[in-house]
């Protein structure tokens, strides 16, 4: 069993978050002398120094920089058990976060929430819409329950759910489609092209794989799609958005030589199968049902 208490690394975590023992103590509510005798027994415990005072202040050791963020991994997870712990013993969650690509069809995800809703109707949705790396950052950062994405981010696992794809177009009028002859990249170069941004915090710059001297980019693909309806650009839409416009002509697929459509999977994720409840389970199920029935 574990020496050091819960307890004893919060005080470590807090010296170092508070910028001092005294500071740490007010925000623990304790008496300065409990939060230095919590730091040393750890410093006793495991034969290291985590602190050197300089001045009046106390600074990481290189070996406390490696405590303190192994602390705040510890902390966090056994706040994540109980929270999750919490969830199960209440039966079916009070609010469900998703964070779904904006790629996947919105009238589809839209039926799936209405029929959870008919089996939970005190449940509430938080739909996060994402691009790319948004999705990827909402699991990591812990901010979902159920996510759609593109990607699978490390330390998460998750079901293929479809393949949606994405085909390159322009409006029926745009002077792309007046050469009458296939294209090749460098035709796209004097257009503009449009660009849903990646919602992601680290923007992933290959995600933009045409050099355009012009480019507009955008929020969400249904900007996206209403700009190219317009006009004014090119752009690679989901099929499963622009059936309509391709129906009526508003918009034509480019003969583009080669990379006209483009393939995206995307993956059904839950945050923590471990410990997801009932309504996360239960939502799970209808989407999955609804898309491979």
């Amino acid at each position: 069993m574990p020496h050091i208490t819960l307890e004893q690394w919060q005080s470590l975590i807090m010296v170092v978050d508070a910028g001092g023992y005294a500071q740490a103590a007010e925000k623990l509510c304790k008496s300065q002398s409990a939060i230095t005798y919590a730091v040393k027994k750890i410093e006793s415990l495991l034969g290291v120094k985590a602190f050197e005072i300089q001045g009046r202040k106390a600074i990481l050791t290189p070996t406390g920089q490696m405590l303190y963020r192994r602390a705040l991994a510890l902390l966090d997870e056994a706040n994540g058990l109980e929270r999750a712990a919490h969830r199960l013993s209440a039966g079916w969650e009070p609010v469900i976060t998703i964070a779904a690509e904006v790629l996947f069809p919105s009238q589809l995800l839209l039926h799936c929430l209405d029929r959870f809703g008919l089996e939970s109707p005190h449940t509430r949705i938080e739909l996060i819409e994402s691009v790319l790396g948004g999705t990827s950052d909402a699991l990591l950062n812990g901010d979902v329950d159920l996510a759609i994405s593109p990607q699978l981010p490390p330390g998460f696992l998750g079901d293929l759910l479809m393949r949606i794809h994405v085909q390159a177009v322009a409006h029926t009028d745009h002077p792309l489609h007046q050469l009458g002859r296939e294209l090749s990249y460098l035709d796209l170069e004097a257009y503009r092209h449009i660009v849903v941004r990646d919602s992601g915090s680290k923007r992933d710059q290959k995600t933009v794989t045409v050099d355009v001297n012009q480019r507009w980019t955008v929020g969400h693909v249904a900007t996206s799609i209403q700009a190219v309806v317009k006009g004014y650009g090119f752009a690679w839409l989901p099929v499963q958005h622009i059936g309509e416009e391709l129906r009526t002509g508003a918009l034509k697929p480019l003969p583009l030589k080669e990379g006209s459509v483009r393939e995206v999977p995307l993956y059904l994720i839950m945050a923590d199968p471990d410990f997801a409840g009932s309504g996360v389970r239960r939502l799970t199920e209808i989407i999955r049902e609804s898309v491979l029935p």
